[in-house]
């Protein structure tokens, strides 16, 4: 049984990391709030009546993200379209502030790899490691990642690394559908400047949204398609998201088949 007594700094400390790393980030009132107590209900008095259960609706669809420019929000498309390199492009969003993600986040997460790469990965959004160091894929989804690379002779000098979103959602959640809908021009105008031969997304959210898609990353995985990304064409490949593998083990055989398939891509 724990003791009865204030928190030292340090495990205050411990604790305020851990509610940020879950996505608690503001106190909805400024006093604690017994719920246990406000629960009771007296003894001799009547039960409340049931209220009747209804049909559960259908949950809405959110529509695919378009990969024209015209679909995107006019603001963040003016910015990545004015970028004329990766470097400008970065600069225009690390001092952009029209996104609430921006607000929560440690830093923004731009891109890893080799800009000049034929092959280009995208994955969803940061994690908790990545909002600290800055880089996609650095935790243990990203040391899974290296893995996968290197079993085909690939590694970071060689590929490009990417996300939907460049900030970190609280709690790791996905990103909405407008949070996804206002960054997107970015990675966009990312596809474009580095103009990869192919392209990897990793997830049902990055093949959602560049494969314009409702079918989940389990139908998707292991199909190529031709996209067209602002002006550049481009072959792209869905796969599993390594979090998911180091999930559901099992499934590291179709990750591994996909893998092949780039690989003969590209030799081929």
């Amino acid at each position: 049984m724990s003791e009865n007594r204030p928190l030292n700094e340090a495990e205050a400390r411990a604790a305020l990391d851990w509610y940020r790393a879950v996505g608690v980030d503001f106190a909805v009132v400024e006093e604690p709030v017994d719920r246990f107590a406000a629960s009771v209900t007296p003894s001799r008095s009547r039960p409340a009546a049931a209220a009747p259960i209804s049909a559960p609706s259908a949950a809405p669809v959110a529509a695919p993200i378009a990969l024209s420019l015209s679909a995107d929000p006019s603001e963040t498309t003016a910015i990545a379209t004015a970028a004329p390199t990766l470097e400008a492009l970065r600069a225009a969003m690390e001092a952009y502030e029209g996104c609430t993600l921006k607000k929560r986040a440690t830093q923004l997460v731009f891109a890893d790899g080799n800009p000049e790469a034929e092959i280009m990965l995208v994955g969803e959004g940061p994690g908790e490691q990545e909002d600290l160091q800055g880089k996609p894929f650095v935790g243990r989804a990203g040391q899974l990642l290296d893995r996968m690379l290197g079993a085909i002779g690939l590694d970071r000098t060689k590929v490009y690394i990417a996300n939907m979103v460049p900030w970190r959602p609280p709690g790791n959640r996905e990103p909405s559908p407008e949070e996804l809908a206002l960054c997107a021009p970015f990675l966009l105008r990312q596809v474009e400047l580095v103009a990869p031969k192919f392209l990897v997304t990793l997830g049902n959210v990055p093949t959602k949204a560049l494969f314009q898609t409702q079918n989940g990353i389990t139908r998707m995985r292991g199909q190529w398609r031709d996209l067209t990304v602002n002006s550049h064409r481009t072959r792209a490949l869905a796969t599993l998201h390594p979090a998911y593998l180091l999930r559901t083990p099992a499934s590291k055989a179709l990750a591994w088949r996909d893998m092949l398939g780039l690989k003969q891509a590209m030799e081929g």
